[in-house]
């Protein structure tokens, strides 16, 4: 299996409402069937806007995850263009989900 993660969505810190996690799943189940949504939220002060939430979806099967990828990775949504990379599994099975030291630019 593979974790789709998107930043830059619309969605800015504080702005997270009980419904964005079935939106996203029933957006995402277009590429395939989706296993969770998980939402994160960072809210380290002066954390840049656009990168502070953090989506991860799982995919039942890895073709699915790569469809997905490709058709979110510079999608156009909310006012942002959204950024979608594979997250790594053991990081997600540990809830290590913050960014590392580095790979936020300007932020460490």
């Amino acid at each position: 299996m593979l974790i789709v993660t998107m930043k830059h969505v619309q969605i800015g810190p504080g702005e997270v409402d009980d419904e964005l996690e079935d939106e996203i799943a029933s957006e995402c189940s277009k590429f395939g069937a989706v296993l969770r949504v998980l939402i994160f939220e960072i809210t380290q002060a002066n954390f840049p806007a656009d990168e502070a939430v953090r989506i991860f979806v799982l995919f039942e099967r890895t073709e699915d995850s790569t469809k997905a990828l490709v058709e979110l990775e510079g999608r156009y949504f909310g006012g942002r263009i959204v950024h979608a990379t594979f997250f790594d599994e053991g990081r997600f099975e540990r809830n290590e989900l913050a960014p590392m030291p580095g790979e936020v630019p300007g932020f460490d």
